[in-house]
């Protein structure tokens, strides 16, 4: 039995920016002006609550009881808005096909491990029309450190797995496997990666 766990923003969809866009709207939306550093590389736990919790480190600001809900809060509003006024999200070519045939492939347990919120991940997914139900998908809800959900999701599967294989596509996910010892395969032109799942086959 192999577990395969997968990214959501740039590695099954295409929203990584939109998805960059709507968490700084949504920061500072509840906020006000704050500092965001250049880059997501540039951030110790590359995870939305993560990046929240040094966010208000960076600008001197208190982390106040409920804060991160409503920053949360805030963020599902937005991307579900910016759902109604530009239709779904799309897909990485093939990602939804490939993700239908590991759900019912005898020989792989699927989860989804993503730096984003629950509900945010959930509604993207939705709206692309991925099937959700039933694969488990650990978030930035659950922990701040990525590292720290991926193990989340692979323990909503269980253990003694042949292979762990994580789909991703930035830096972080790559160290986070390294780290973890599972194998890591990249997706997007940042990373060199798979810009297709189209013709991937993972039978044995």
């Amino acid at each position: 039995m192999d577990a395969i766990i997968f990214d959501i923003d740039g590695t099954l969809l295409e929203s990584a920016e939109v998805d960059d866009h709507l968490y700084r709207r949504a920061v500072e939306g509840v906020l006000g002006p704050v500092r965001f550093r250049d880059s997501l590389a540039h951030y110790e736990y590359v995870t939305d609550s993560g990046i929240l919790s040094q966010v208000l480190v960076d600008n001197a600001l208190p982390a106040v009881p409920d804060l991160t809900d409503r920053v949360r809060d805030h963020f599902v509003g937005l991307v579900r808005g910016h759902i109604d006024d530009n239709g779904p999200f799309s897909e990485i070519p093939g990602a939804r096909r490939m993700l239908e045939e590991l759900v019912v492939a005898q020989h792989c347990a699927v989860a989804i491990a993503t730096g984003g919120w629950g509900a945010s991940a959930r509604l993207k997914l939705e709206s692309a029309e991925f099937p959700v139900d039933g694969i488990p998908l650990a978030s930035s809800d659950d922990a701040w450190d990525r590292v720290e959900i991926m193990r989340i999701a692979l323990a909503q599967l269980g253990s003694d797995f042949d292979s762990i294989t994580y789909y991703g596509d930035g830096p972080w996910d790559r160290e986070a496997c390294r780290r973890l010892g599972w194998q890591f395969v990249p997706v997007g032109r940042a990373l060199g990666g798979l810009e297709s799942y189209q013709g991937i086959r993972f039978g044995r």
